[in-house]
């Protein structure tokens, strides 16, 4: 796809979308940049001839990444200016002029830049997904060998390594480099399961790789400018994975879960997650996970029990958190939560057996 149409429209909806998740400065730049795709100006340019889905490929995201990175790499100063995550102040006006100049000085730069995937690799998540976690810990007993699908840096691999406020309760270590908090809902999580980690890996079509400065700043370039505090965490978090990186293929989600869930040991509940990267997926590779996945589940074993932890959108405002678990082929709801794991609405119920399931897919990226 490669119409005018689509893709100007996809610079609205994500416009709409950062105003909506606060920020400002994403999502009236974009919605500056779509006026100048209708318009043929340096926007459309820039775009002109590129192939694949706008929307489901996140064009726009792609395009604020790219700048973005220009900025903290120091290489558009006019633009700095605008940025808070450079210590700039954010005029809309001012900073569409210097980023309209941008596009069009740096378009062969910046149109290599949107061959490479969105990579928001938000910790904060890790909130939501710690229930399920410890649902899966407590129901099971055993260690957990966690496999994640879309890791992008890895650094959910590591939650167990991070201090946890979920409103009024707590989890992990008080002395972890690195606390997440957020707005906690409903009963507590099971808090007091035994959980520990024995194995972590996971799969990205380009990882991040932390140990390096430009791949760290890669990371960062798609965490919205005007967020400072998910740029703190976040820049926080690679840091310490840094030193001690989580192992992430290169690989297709389908190619390397094939292999990883044949090779899921007994001993331990394997937990495979993943966190808004659904939508990301081709549907027919989304057919081929969910058929790997359940039919690894019918294999599981209560002395090798199999969980499948989602935390993926389900309309625009906000994701649902569920859990598969076999032996028994069961699928739970466990709760909501915001895109960026702001707040966590925590209503477990029964089990949905009989409800048509896949891994759920998001409506409109929220990265």
């Amino acid at each position: 796809m490669d119409t005018a149409a689509p893709i100007v429209e996809a610079f609205r909806s994500q416009a709409r979308t950062a105003h909506e998740m606060g920020s400002a400065l994403v999502g009236a730049l974009l919605e500056r940049v779509a006026e100048d795709l209708a318009a043929g100006g340096p926007a459309a340019e820039l775009v002109a001839g590129w192939r694949g889905h706008p929307l489901l490929d996140n064009l726009p995201l792609r395009l604020m990444g790219a700048v973005h990175r220009e900025v903290l790499a120091g290489r558009a100063p006019a633009l700095a200016g605008f940025f808070p995550s450079v210590g700039g102040s954010f005029e809309p006006e001012g900073a569409w002029k210097a980023l309209r100049a941008l596009l069009a000085d740096e378009a062969p730069r910046l149109r290599a830049a949107l061959e490479g995937p969105v990579q928001t690799n938000e910790v904060r998540r890790c909130c939501a997904l710690l229930g399920g976690f410890l649902e899966v810990a407590a129901r099971t007993g055993l260690p957990l060998g966690l496999l994640e699908i879309g890791a992008s840096a890895g650094l959910n691999l590591r939650f167990d390594r991070y201090r946890y406020r979920l409103g009024p309760h707590a989890w992990g270590d008080p002395d972890a480099a690195l606390a997440l908090d957020t707005a906690w809902s409903g009963p507590p999580p099971a808090l007091g399961a035994p959980l520990r980690v024995v194995g972590r890996a996971g799969c990205d079509l380009r990882p991040v790789r932390v140990g390096r400065a430009e791949e760290r700043l890669r990371l960062l370039s798609f965490i919205w400018p005007d967020q400072a505090e998910r740029l703190e965490r976040v820049g926080r978090a690679a840091e310490l994975a840094a030193a001690d990186p989580p192992p992430v293929a290169a690989a297709r989600a389908r190619d390397w879960l094939e292999a990883a869930l044949a090779a899921a040991p007994e001993g331990r509940a394997t937990v495979l997650y993943h966190s808004v990267m659904w939508w990301y997926l081709p549907e027919e590779e989304r057919r081929a996970v969910t058929a790997l996945v359940r039919a690894a589940g019918a294999r599981a074993t209560t002395a090798g029990p199999l969980a499948w932890l989602r935390m993926e959108g389900t309309n625009p405002r906000e994701t649902e958190i569920r859990l598969w678990t076999w032996p028994g082929d069961a699928d739970r709801r466990l709760g909501r939560a915001h895109y960026h794991g702001a707040w966590v609405a925590w209503e477990p119920d029964g089990d949905d057996a009989d409800e048509a399931r896949d891994g759920g897919g998001s409506l409109r990226s929220r990265a």
